[in-house]
């Protein structure tokens, strides 16, 4: 059985994810070398995968400035630094594994997507829900033809409150300009599903949205803007006070255990210490007083090739989680992703049936519903030329699907509607 060799760039969560579970498929894949700028996560990959500390790196330039030492990539910087690392790595001739989004630009996006086309090499993009069971007995339906012809699809992602305010007001994803649009950081997930379920071209995108609650205007009068100070007028009953959220938490949601990770680096893993985390950074800001300006909610209409109407709402007013409708002209499909089922309803003989589906009890915490797992699995086939399957997407279908979120941003900040033909055309990239 072949085994290929890895590195790994970037050893936050979704790095420490994919190395994971490559780790538990050892006579498939062996990290041999990684690269991050923090020590403390050099030396925990170093740890746990028995990796020559001469092949742990600060930056990422000193891996790839090496001659090509390994088979795969695993590129999971954070969002605004994908692009460089992995120009040069299909510059050396890595096939690679990259998180998602592509790139923060549709520039950036084309030429990833022309440079792995031009030099051969395989590009995969995390959109692991792809290769959820959840998603691939969705798609396996519709392919059945079971609903008919789809005629429309609506689609909402709920973020959830917290996990929003966690992400996209006090943490990393919190200002477009330094990541990218929420809609793409978060949902560039959704786009790419809703087009490989219909498996058409996407022809016209129409966008509504805005940051709404998480501003100044609706602080609570007398809110410090760091609510950890401690005279917020509301700190015993506000959802969002960080001392509730991050050290109280009785329900050890993730985002407390990621907070836990991330702060014990530099300031420890007591509750003392976490407490000086929260005066010092971001996770203690007011969540109405926070520097943040990624909308709260946002939705895209879409119009693919043959009149199928899509429409996608994605918002954090929620307590999280994904669901689907889709209408056909046989039958309706409805599914959320927190139930063990997907209900089917057909016109002609008036029955309602139940699919079992597996799903994990928390989309996050259970891998993204086993989408972690399995790209892991479907990437090993694909890379020996054994794939049967259908998740796996090539680089210029993902890139693709990230032109409607792009083109999906162009229509909410000039209110018009895009023809995605046209927008592609300016950047050069044929869908």
């Amino acid at each position: 059985m072949k085994q290929f060799s890895v590195i790994v760039i970037g050893a936050g969560s979704r790095g420490k994810t994919y190395s994971y579970h490559m780790s538990t498929m050892p006579d498939k894949y062996r990290i041999v070398g990684m690269a991050d700028p923090a020590e403390a996560k050099r030396k925990r990959m170093q740890r746990e995968y028995g990796i020559p500390e001469e092949m742990c790196f600060a930056d990422w330039r000193d891996i790839l400035d090496r001659p090509k030492m390994a088979d795969i990539a695993v590129i999971a910087t954070m969002d605004g630094d994908h692009y460089e690392p992995a120009m040069k790595a299909i510059a050396l001739g890595y096939d690679i594994l990259l998180e998602k989004p592509v790139a923060p630009t549709p520039q950036e996006c084309r030429d990833i997507a022309n440079a792995a086309e031009k030099r051969g090499v395989r590009v995969l993009v995390c959109h692991v829900l792809r290769y959820t069971d959840f998603f691939k007995r969705i798609k396996s339906i519709v392919m059945s033809g079971r609903i008919g012809k789809i005629v429309s699809i609506d689609h909402v992602e709920g973020i959830g409150d917290l996990h929003f305010s966690h992400s996209y007001v006090r943490g990393n994803w919190h200002s477009e300009k330094e990541t990218a649009p929420m809609l793409l950081a978060k949902s560039c997930h959704d786009l790419d599903i809703l087009q490989w379920i219909l498996d058409k071209k996407c022809k016209r995108v129409h966008s509504f949205g805005s940051l709404t609650y998480f501003t100044p205007k609706n602080a609570p009068e007398g809110a410090p803007v760091r609510c950890f100070e401690g005279n917020c007028p509301i700190a015993d009953t506000c959802r969002y006070a960080s001392r509730r959220v991050y050290i109280e938490n009785p329900n050890g949601d993730w985002f407390k255990g990621a907070f836990r990770s991330i702060m014990s680096r530099s300031f420890g893993s007591s509750d003392e210490e976490l407490a000086k985390a929260l005066r010092a950074t971001d996770y203690g800001l007011c969540v109405f007083h926070a520097n943040n300006d990624v909308n709260d909610h946002q939705v895209v209409n879409m119009e693919f090739e043959d009149g199928e109407t899509v429409s996608l709402n994605v918002n954090a007013f929620n307590l999280g989680g994904r669901y689907i409708r889709i209408y056909g002209t046989k039958g309706e499909l409805y599914a959320h992703m927190s139930d063990d089922a997907v209900t089917v309803s057909t016109y002609e003989d008036m029955k309602t049936e139940k699919i079992p589906v597996s799903v994990a009890d928390e989309m996050i915490t259970g891998g993204h519903g086993g989408g972690d797992a399995g790209i892991i699995r479907d990437l090993y086939d694909y890379l020996i030329g054994d794939y049967h399957g259908f998740s796996v997407a090539d680089i210029h279908t993902s890139v693709a699907n990230h032109m409607i979120g792009f083109a999906a941003e162009e229509s909410l900040h000039n209110g018009t509607v895009v023809d995605l033909d046209g927008f592609c055309k300016k950047y050069d990239f044929k869908i």
